[in-house]
């Protein structure tokens, strides 16, 4: 069990973090990592030394609409981009994003929360995070990662 009480610890958030950023270094990329509570509350943050200043708060987002939607960032821009409406309406809501790099952190079937990555190429963002819940022994449920 990662949590005491079905929510993220910040033991857990931190050893997630820092795995997503090792597979990064590791790789020779530059990213920002955030992980969050099932809230949205941010839990851990940390980025490369070089990442460009705007991946701060695309992470940061990444994590949150991934936590308080219990899907996948790419999973719900697929849902916005089925209809106009949908498209016009994800614009004007604060703090929801729909590029790939987010994934809510399940335990069972209790949302713990969400790890957020950005700074790389979508797909790469998308395998940091993946690197980051395998850190904690769990795994990305399928329909969470995108195809690349």
């Amino acid at each position: 069990m990662i949590s005491n009480k079905k929510d993220m610890s910040s033991k857990f958030a931190v050893k997630m973090a820092q795995a997503a950023l090792d597979y990064a270094f590791d790789q020779g990329w530059e990213i920002t990592v955030a992980v969050c509570d099932g809230s949205g509350i941010l839990v851990a943050f940390m980025k490369t030394d070089y990442v460009i200043p705007a991946a701060v708060d695309f992470a940061l987002d990444k994590a949150f609409t991934a936590a308080t939607l219990r899907k996948a960032t790419h999973e719900f821009g697929e849902r916005m981009s089925s209809a106009s409406g949908l498209s016009l309406g994800v614009g004007t809501r604060n703090r929801l994003i729909t590029w790939a790099g987010g994934i809510p952190i399940f335990e069972g079937q209790d949302c713990l929360g969400g790890i957020g990555v950005s700074g790389a190429m979508d797909h790469q963002d998308l395998e940091c995070a993946d690197a980051a819940l395998r850190s904690v022994g769990l795994k990305a449920a399928p329909n969470n990662m995108a195809e690349h």
